[in-house]
């Protein structure tokens, strides 16, 4: 039976691969774009002068949350109003339920999110 090992370094194959999916300047500042990503449609908000991901659908009914109302790092569904963090998908009206967030980064003028193998 062989023990898991620490991954020894996060940005490896193995912690998922970024992948572009907009440049600098597509998305507005105080707003989400969806892009289809892997498997996924994942949101990018920006806000604050940084980039955020999390996944698209609302969980209540499948809403497109780029398309919600973004106040602060708060984005609210637009159909039913259900509020998720930005910067980490925690619903808030409900801390325990999360939807996936994200990690993102810009490479000259790409913005890339990275995801987890499974979803490649």
């Amino acid at each position: 039976m062989s023990e898991t090992q620490p991954q020894l370094f996060p940005d490896s194959e193995d912690a998922g691969t970024y992948v572009t999916v907009a440049h600098v300047g597509d998305i507005p500042e105080g707003r989400g774009r969806a892009y289809p990503v892997g498997k996924r449609m994942i949101a990018i908000f920006y806000q604050g002068g940084r980039y955020y991901a999390i996944d698209d659908f609302c969980p209540h009914q499948g809403a497109s949350l780029a398309e919600g109302y973004l106040d602060g790092c708060t984005v609210a569904c637009p159909l039913h109003h259900w509020r998720f963090s930005i910067e980490d998908g925690t619903w808030l009206d409900n801390t325990r339920i999360k939807i996936d967030a994200f990690p993102v980064r810009v490479v000259d003028d790409k913005i890339q999110v990275r995801l987890p193998p499974e979803d490649q």
